[in-house]
C-alpha cells in the first residue's frame, strides 16, 4: 500500500501548483500522473531540429494578477512576449483579435481613428440585451459580415458545433478592440519561461517530499492507495465517476491532431501563429515554434493542428446539455468532504493559464486550517 498525506491526480498546472504548496508546509504528497511526463498540456521538449517545441500546442502566459506572476517568477525566470496572431481570410491576412486594420483589410474601409471604429461596429452590428449563443454573442459585437468571415466556421472547425450551438461565453472571450492595437493579449504580465516551461513544472517539483508516478492511471492503483488527508484530482469529471450519468449522452470533450512539419527554411510564415477561419483548409492554425524565443536552426517546424471529437481531452464543450450532464458529476462530487476537483477538466470549465494557477492557489488557501489562538 501507498501512503501518502496529500493525493494529486495529474501533474499539470493544479496539480504541480498544490504539490508545490502542501510539500512546502511538510506534507508528503504523491502525483501520480497518466502521461510519460510532467507539465500536462504545457509539456514542451527541443525536437530533432534543435527548436523548443510545445507537444500540446502553443501555451502563453499572461496575467493581471500580481499573486499569480510572483508565484510563477519564484519557479523561472521569464522573457516579455507580446503575443501576437494573423489570420488568412481568402486572399487576406489580417490580425486578431479584430481591430482598425482588421476592418480596413477586409472591407476597404479607411478608419483612423477609435470614433470612427466604433461608429463602424455600432453601424454594423445586430443588438441583442442578454446574448443567448455564440451566434447572438458575436453578432452583438461585430455583426453579420465579420461573423462570416472571421468566426462563423473557424467555431465549426474547433468545436464541431457552429456558433449558435454554442454558449455565449465561449465567443464573448475574444476581445474586440477600437485601435490599432494587434496584440492578442492586453493584461500587465505577458512572458515565457526562459527554457520552456517542463523546466518551470520541474522546478515547482522538486521538493524532497514530492513523489512523482508518470505512466501511472490513478484508477489502475487506485486500490493501493490509502491514508490520505486530502485527494485532488485534475481529470474528466465522468471518468472519475466511470461514466454513471454519461450513459446516454457522454461529456462532450475536444481533442486535438497535431501534425508536425519540417522545412528547410529560415522561416515558413511571418508570424508564430496563423488561424485559418475558412473552409478552404480543414486545420484551425499553424504555429511556428522558431518564432518564440529568437530561436536559431537551419530548419523550422511548423505544427498544423486539427480539432476532432477522438483523442486527448482538452477542451469541455460549453452548452446547455453537457451543463445539464456535468451539474448531476457536481452533485456526486460535493458529497466526497475529502476529494477536492480541480482544473478545466474536473470543472467542466475553460481556464486561462493565469486562471488555473490562481485556482489552485486560491484552493490551497482555502482549505488551510488557521490555528486557534488563545487569549491571553
Amino acid at each position: 500500500m501507498r501512503k501518502a498525506d496529500i493525493v494529486i491526480i495529474g501533474a499539470g498546472i493544479s496539480g504541480a501548483v498544490l504539490a508545490e504548496r502542501y510539500a512546502s508546509t511538510g506534507k508528503k504528497v504523491l502525483v501520480i500522473e497518466k502521461r510519460a511526463h510532467i507539465a500536462g498540456n504545457c509539456y514542451d521538449y527541443v525536437d530533432g531540429n534543435g527548436i523548443l517545441v510545445s507537444k500540446y500546442g502553443a501555451h502563453l502566459f499572461h496575467t493581471n494578477e500580481r499573486d499569480v506572476w510572483e508565484y510563477v517568477n519564484r519557479f523561472s525566470d521569464w522573457y516579455a512576449w507580446e503575443h501576437k496572431v494573423v489570420a488568412r481570410v481568402g486572399d487576406k491576412t489580417v490580425p486578431i483579435p479584430v481591430n482598425i486594420t482588421t476592418v480596413n483589410t477586409l472591407f476597404d474601409e479607411k478608419i483612423t481613428s477609435e470614433a470612427e471604429m466604433q461608429d463602424w461596429l455600432e453601424r454594423n452590428r445586430t443588438a441583442f440585451a442578454d446574448p443567448q449563443n455564440g451566434r447572438e454573442a458575436v453578432l452583438d459585437r461585430v455583426g453579420e459580415a465579420l461573423y462570416e468571415k472571421m468566426f462563423r466556421h473557424y467555431t465549426k472547425k474547433q468545436w464541431d458545433k457552429y456558433p449558435e450551438e454554442l454558449d455565449a461565453s465561449v465567443l464573448n472571450r475574444i476581445p474586440v478592440r477600437h485601435n490599432l492595437d494587434d496584440r492578442y493579449f492586453s493584461d500587465v504580465h505577458q512572458a515565457l519561461p526562459k527554457g520552456g516551461y517542463t523546466q518551470l513544472f520541474a522546478n515547482m517539483l522538486q521538493h524532497p517530499d514530492i513523489e512523482i508516478l508518470l505512466d501511472t492511471d490513478y484508477f489502475d492503483i487506485a486500490d493501493s492507495i490509502s491514508g490520505y488527508e486530502k485527494l485532488f484530482y485534475t481529470g474528466p469529471v465522468d471518468r472519475f465517476f466511470d461514466f454513471k450519468h454519461s450513459l446516454v449522452e457522454k461529456l462532450e470533450y475536444r481533442s486535438i491532431n497535431f501534425v508536425s512539419e519540417t522545412h528547410v527554411v529560415e522561416f515558413y510564415q511571418e508570424n508564430s501563429v496563423v488561424n485559418y477561419p475558412g473552409t478552404d483548409v480543414d486545420f484551425t492554425r499553424i504555429i511556428e515554434y522558431k518564432h518564440f524565443g529568437n530561436q536559431k536552426s537551419g530548419k523550422t517546424t511548423v505544427v498544423k493542428e486539427f480539432t476532432v471529437d477522438e483523442g486527448e481531452p482538452y477542451y469541455p464543450v460549453p452548452n446547455p446539455r453537457n451543463q445539464e450532464i456535468y451539474a448531476q458529476y457536481k452533485i456526486e462530487a460535493d458529497k466526497l468532504p475529502d476529494v477536492h476537483f480541480v482544473g478545466r477538466l474536473a470543472n467542466y470549465k475553460y481556464f486561462n493559464m493565469d486562471q488555473a494557477f490562481k485556482n489552485a492557489l486560491d484552493l490551497f488557501d482555502s482549505l488551510q486550517v488557521l490555528p486557534k489562538t488563545t487569549a491571553a
